[in-house]
């Protein structure tokens, strides 16, 4: 696995920046905090998201913006693949999107930061923290594995090797075997139940209480037919009996019936007499009041304007009425119209003539307003010429400044010179602070030179260190420290001077700043004493206008006033035609009700000489119906005596005692039948709960053969999971054993690479990863006894052992990630440095593809194939990065720049 392009875009220090990485050894070389660990901290994060980081997601976003974006190209087992990242600071939520996709070699896409992470962790078989463990050395965690405890190593080394699955499937197949011992207890201690209940249904001897029951049933349901053929008998006699007392009482109802409708007839034949004399009052009555009606419409003829009591007569005078009522209504009609009209015409003359007394009073008023913002702008423009005198005479003592400085600069040169001088202090004080770290790591090693030399011996392991790097590099060391420290001084002096330089140039630059505000408002008041003095000539001019166009409106409204009073007597004049048509109007009213009052008794006397033919249709119908009344009367009167002549008394009373006798029966039959029926229903009961036990022993056998059957299997189920069990911990500790073996002989190699020459022979490795270091005269040390570069430098090649290890295989090689050292000389001199470069060359001879380096040692940039210069702007704060071909690339020079 390589990594091949990685794109940012707000990621930390960076704003954009766009990196290509190819195979071979890359280091990323620049100063201190200008964000080389930030790159590899980049991809990092594109492969395992949130899992990558030490802080928050919104910890990685650039200060001051709101997003930021990371893309990262890598290659795996020959597929080529593109992860996306995306942060976004919604007010302090973060919005995190993230794409994976196959670009050559597959298809494959996934979304989602969870997604992306768990594809990543099966497609390297590791995750962010195996990455870290295995393939990631990251600044300061150099000593992360030796340091760690026993277990923790174990654990670590464990699960780079894939060796914690299966611990992880023994502890499954544990639990597995343990499911199925509690599943198995429980199914023997069913069985041993099963047993029991059994047993004690065997022992109740169900069938023969079965067969006895049924035998009390067969009588007790000979019995039950018997009665209900006595009592089927005996319903017989019963139901014919009662038909012969049912015809009886059929006969007796038709004779109540009969005699009650001889009753009937007789009671209607009186009623109709009645209302035969009532109806002869009525018409007699009808008669008088029609002759009445008569003599009060002749005698309003005259009144109503009629010749003759006619309905001819009184439509002919209605017409006439009609057609005198319709002149007037439509005279009336135009009259108040006209009217009506004069009084509108009257008021909207008068509001209009108000709206213009209105209209002329604003007018004035705007004319007072104006004349007043007049003023105002007249005084405002000379307060402004006031102030920009006050502007002119402080430009001029600014001015005076530039003559009178000791600097040679003009106006409008301060602010960039004093940038330029800015920008070289910045570059000096980065200058000091490398000279301070690099003079201070020179007096270091003159130091721990110094007590070496005088102890004669390591104070940690003993050996003489007459032969030690310290002791033939001490002067040299020395050299460098008195080269370092007259550099410092002459870098601070430089400091101080550019600080003075630029303490002058702070007055001018506020000067120059002033001067440019001071001509900015000049030049504003100017324009702005022109504008006022404007704006009030052109109010004066409005004022005059608005008393011209008032004086106009009130001798306007003034004739509109008189028009007004003109309509108004108008109006008056239709007023009183009104008044005169409606009098005639009320006129017409009164001999139209005169009229309809002669129409109304004409109308009355038409109803009454109807309801008096009503009336003798009538009588003649009520004299009909009593006629049909006296012969079905009479019809009625004969039936009744044939009824009660066919009525036998003697056949009845003998029908009564036959019925009374099959009832008797019968209540007796029915309680003892009940009394059978209940002791049937408790037989079938008993039976029935026999007949259940029995399918109940039969269910019980049934389940104890299946479980017996299950309790084998689970048995054999049991066997199986134990000897699994047992084969994941073998078979881990058989893999742990083979990979001990590995890994001792991979690290013993790139341990001699290392310290082929020096006082240690080799190292020993146990089956729990315990690591002892033997020196040559056979005695053992702990890996913590060693110096502290030889123990950097010792567990970079157990880092790197166990990268070769992952990339050898057990039985084969297998993909791996780039081996990244970030800042990997932090705890080494220059002597283990080498050694470091020795070793970076070795990994590339064990086929190691790409190797990933953050550092600006010397050594190091010499054995890189391409060089990455990160570099930071110290007025953006931002960084940037370019790539070339480290060959024929002078180290010396890039420390000195």
């Amino acid at each position: 696995m390589r990594f091949d392009r990685v794109r940012l875009s707000n990621f930390k220090p960076y704003g954009d920046a766009d990196l290509t990485l190819t195979e071979g050894v890359t280091v990323i070389h620049g100063l201190n905090g200008s964000g080389k660990s930030s790159l590899l901290e980049a991809c990092f994060f594109a492969l395992y998201g949130s899992k990558a980081l030490d802080g928050t997601l919104d910890g990685v976003i650039t200060n001051g913006e709101a997003e930021t974006e990371v893309d990262l190209w890598f290659t795996h087992d020959g597929v080529s693949y593109h992860i996306e990242r995306r942060l976004k600071d919604y007010d302090g939520r973060i919005d995190h999107q993230c794409t994976l996709e196959a670009t050559a070699g597959a298809d494959v896409t996934r979304d989602g930061a969870t997604a992306v992470r768990t594809f990543v962790t099966e497609l390297l078989r590791m995750d962010a923290e195996a990455f870290v463990n295995c393939a990631y050395v990251r600044q300061g965690e150099v000593n992360k594995l030796i340091n760690a405890s026993p277990g923790e190593r174990q654990d670590t080394i464990d699960d780079l090797l894939q060796l914690g699955k299966l611990e992880e499937y023994r502890e499954r197949a544990g639990d597995a075997r343990l499911g199925v011992e509690d599943v198995l207890e429980n199914r023997r201690g069913r069985l041993d139940q099963l047993d029991e209940q059994i047993a004690a249904k065997e022992d109740r001897d169900l069938h023969e209480r079965l067969n006895g029951l049924e035998s009390d049933l067969a009588e007790l349901d000979e019995r039950v037919e018997n009665y209900e053929t006595q009592r089927s008998k005996a319903e017989t006699t019963r139901e014919e009996a009662a038909a012969v007392l049912t015809a009886y009482e059929e006969k007796r109802e038709d004779l109540r019936g009969i005699e009650a409708d001889i009753e009937e007839l007789e009671a209607a034949l009186r009623e109709a007499e009645t209302e035969r004399d009532e109806l002869r009052s009525g018409i007699r009555e009808a008669r008088e009041r029609a002759d009445e009606l008569r003599a009060e419409a002749d005698e309003r003829l005259d009144a109503a304007g009629i010749d003759a009591a006619t309905s001819d007569a009184i439509a002919e005078r209605r017409q006439e009425l009609e057609g005198r009522e319709s002149e007037i209504q439509d005279a009336l009609g135009d009259v108040r119209v006209t009217a009506e009209g004069f009084r509108n015409q009257a008021t909207n003359l008068a509001d209009k003539a108000s709206d213009l007394v209105a209209r002329a009073d604003d007018a004035t008023e705007r004319a007072d307003e104006l004349d007043a913002d007049a003023a105002d702008a007249a005084a405002d423009a000379e307060e402004r010429e006031e102030s920009l005198d006050d502007l002119r005479a402080e430009a001029a003592e600014l001015r005076e400044r530039f003559a009178a400085a000791d600097v040679d600069v003009e106006r409008g040169e301060a602010t960039d010179r004093r940038e330029e001088l800015r920008t070289q202090r910045g570059e000096v004080r980065e200058r000091v602070a490398e000279l301070e770290a690099d003079l201070k790591n020179a007096r270091g090693r003159v130091a721990e030179a110094e007590e070496l030399l005088d102890a004669g011996k390591c104070p940690e392991c003993g050996q003489s260190v007459e032969d030690s790097p310290h002791a033939h590099r001490v002067e040299e060391d020395r050299e460098r420290a008195a080269t370092l420290a007259d550099d410092l001084d002459a870098a601070r002096e430089r400091g101080e001077d550019l600080a003075d330089r630029i303490d002058a140039l702070d007055g001018l630059v506020a000067a120059e700043e002033r001067l440019a505000e001071i001509d900015d408002a000049a030049a504003m008041i100017e324009e702005r004493v022109a504008e006022r003095r404007e704006e009030a000539d052109g109010k004066r001019e409005k004022a005059a206008a608005e008393r011209a166009e008032a004086e106009a409106l009130r001798e306007e409204a003034e004739t509109l006033r008189e028009v007004a009073a003109e309509k108004r007597a108008e109006a008056e004049a239709a007023t009183e035609r009104v008044a005169e048509l409606e009098d005639t109007l009320e006129e017409v009213a009164a001999s139209r009700e005169r009229v309809d009052a002669v129409a109304s008794r004409l109308e009355t006397i038409a109803e009454l000489e109807d309801r008096i033919e009503r009336l003798r249709e009538r009588r003649e119908n009520v004299t009909a119906v009593n006629d049909e009344r006296r012969d079905r009367l009479a019809d009625k009167r004969d039936r009744r005596d044939e009824l009660a002549e066919a009525v036998d008394e003697s056949a009845v009373e003998t029908a009564r005692e036959k019925k009374r006798t099959a009832e008797d029966y019968l209540e007796q039959v029915v309680g003892e039948l009940d009394r059978l029926d209940e002791r049937r229903t408790e037989l079938q009961n008993a039976i029935g709960g026999v007949t259940a036990e029995i399918e109940e022993l039969e269910a019980l056998r049934e389940e104890h053969d299946a479980l017996a059957g299950n309790v084998d299997a689970l048995a054999g189920l049991h066997e199986e999971t134990t000897a699994l069990e047992a084969m994941y911990g073998d078979l881990r500790a058989e893999l742990r054993r083979r990979n001990v073996a590995e890994l001792e002989r991979t690290l013993n190699e790139t341990f001699d690479l290392v310290y082929g020459n020096d006082a240690y022979s080799h190292i020993e490795l146990d089956g729990e990863y315990v690591l002892t270091v033997y020196q040559k005269d056979g005695e053992s040390l702990d890996p913590e006894q060693l110096s502290g570069g030889e123990r950097a430098l010792f567990n970079l090649s157990l880092r790197c052992a166990i990268y070769r290890l992952l990339a050898e295989g057990i039985e084969g090689a297998a993909p791996t990630p780039p081996l990244i050292l970030d800042e990997p000389t932090v705890f080494l001199d220059s002597g283990h440095v080498s050694r470091l470069v020795t070793l970076v060359e070795e990994m590339r001879g064990f086929g190691v593809r790409q190797i990933v380096i953050v550092s600006h040692d010397d050594e190091l940039v010499g054995a890189a194939d391409e060089l990455v210069t990160v570099e930071k702007d110290p007025r953006s704060n931002r960084s940037t990065v370019t790539r070339e071909d480290a060959i024929g690339i002078d180290a010396a020079s890039l420390a000195d720049d």
